[in-house]
């Protein structure tokens, strides 16, 4: 044991630890006790012992390992006092052992499991349990945010602007789903994994999306959501270093996060791409970003993300928004919109058409996908069609343009910059 016993100490090294190694533990007994609940509750009992432990008999050599005991020891306890618990346990975990035993025998085997100081990395296993295909995409979300990056259910509730009783539902009905969809907990095999990635990759993707561009809410950005997503995805990128996709995204949120010091004015009114001074861009973010960028687009698993990390370097590799490469753009989104075709992709692709071969080109394109129903309430798409108008000549159809995009949801920074550029069409 070491003698540091000074309360203030303990609490800032149990902190970091919470931070850096809850999800790992969690994962490495939400694997093994198949039990997202029992998990949570001894991890956090865990570390309410360690406070009442260490500041009296020091810090021991290795803090993750005996906190890791102390949850496993717990979780045995009410394991051995719940026969519910115990049956369901030992019937999920004797279904891949080959010996045999009661209750008891059985947990005391898992004990001698979980007594290593080497805790496993199970966090990808729980990566795709949160994930699973079955569950709804917004309590896929929670349930990462809230046992991955460590998030408690209030800053949860806040990140989604609901409040805490409602999210605390959202995720008591998804542990339920699990348990009684018996969604598996372990890490995935190469086929599942290969099946399953994208819809992982996704969730993230979608994290980052809803701090980049708010749906609701006073703010144009949130940036506590963009560094959990980016956060997450170094995770999995460290957890899967040879999956192009996965390098392709943490790429891709790098070079936009990137842009984050001047997509807003003081007023916390939004600036546009065109706009905006490049030089207040995090070169820092870039550098990385490119490199990853560039490393894989070389590579045969190259897919989705990957190509949209190449089109968001090329908008970080122009010094200027008049010099940026809209013609290569151009062909990128051509390439993406065969390997993922959606209502989006449709619109930046239109939106580059404009910007490679003129306003009346990009108007046409962008018309072309005006019947879409699920562009009709998509706040982009309207702002898309009245810079289009503005570039074009045509102010009365500008203006109507915004005129829908104030009519869908957004946030009310967004709101504010749109009635801006109304005003100015009108003065």
């Amino acid at each position: 044991m070491v003698s540091e016993v000074n309360p203030p100490a303990v609490a800032r090294l149990l902190h970091s630890i919470g931070v850096e190694d809850r999800g790992r533990l969690l994962a490495a007994l939400a694997g093994r006790f198949h039990d997202l609940d029992l998990a949570e509750d001894v991890v956090q009992e865990a570390m309410v012992r360690a406070m009442e432990t260490w500041t009296v008999r020091g810090v021991p050599k290795n803090p993750q390992a005996w906190l890791m005991t102390t949850a496993k020891n717990r979780a045995l306890d009410i394991i051995r006092s719940d026969a519910v618990k115990a049956r369901h346990l030992a019937g999920l975990r004797i279904e891949s052992e080959s010996g045999r035993g009661d209750h008891s025998d059985h947990a005391d085997r898992l004990g001698e499991g979980l007594s290593t100081a080497d805790i496993g990395d199970e966090r990808l296993g729980l990566f795709f349990t949160c994930s699973h295909p079955t569950l709804p995409e917004r309590e896929k979300i929670a349930l990462i945010l809230r046992f991955l990056a460590g998030l408690s259910t209030a800053e949860v509730a806040a990140a989604f602007l609901v409040d805490t009783t409602t999210m605390q539902q959202r995720i008591v009905r998804a542990k339920r789903r699990i348990t009684t969809t018996g969604i598996p907990f372990d890490t995935p095999t190469s086929e599942q994994l290969q099946e399953r990635l994208p819809g992982v990759l996704r969730v993230v993707y979608l994290i980052f999306t809803q701090g980049f561009t708010p749906t609701s809410g006073a703010s144009h950005s949130r940036t506590d959501l963009q560094e959990e997503a980016i956060a997450l995805t170094r995770l999995l990128v460290g957890l899967l270093p040879t999956k192009t996709e996965a390098r392709g995204l943490l790429s891709l949120m790098l070079l936009t996060r990137a842009r984050a010091p001047a997509r807003i004015d003081p007023d916390g009114v939004p600036v546009p791409l065109a706009e905006q001074d490049r030089s207040l861009w995090d070169s820092r973010l870039i550098a990385e970003g490119l490199g990853l960028a560039l490393t894989g687009a070389g590579e045969t698993e190259a897919g989705p993300y990957t190509v949209q990390a190449a089109i968001a370097a090329l908008h970080a590799e122009a010094a200027t928004y008049s010099e940026t490469d809209w013609e290569q753009i151009l062909v990128l989104y051509g390439i993406l919109s065969r390997m993922e075709p959606s209502p989006v992709v449709a619109l930046n692709r239109a939106v580059a058409i404009g910007k490679a071969k003129g306003p009346k080109e990009g108007l046409s394109a962008l018309e072309e996908l005006a019947p879409d129903p699920r562009l009709s309430g998509y706040r982009p798409f309207h702002i898309a069609r009245a810079i289009t108008f503005s570039e074009s000549g045509m102010p009365d159809h500008a203006e109507a343009a915004f005129r829908d995009a104030l009519d869908c949801p957004g946030n009310d920074a967004e709101s504010e910059y749109i009635e801006d550029q109304i005003r100015d069409l009108l003065s």
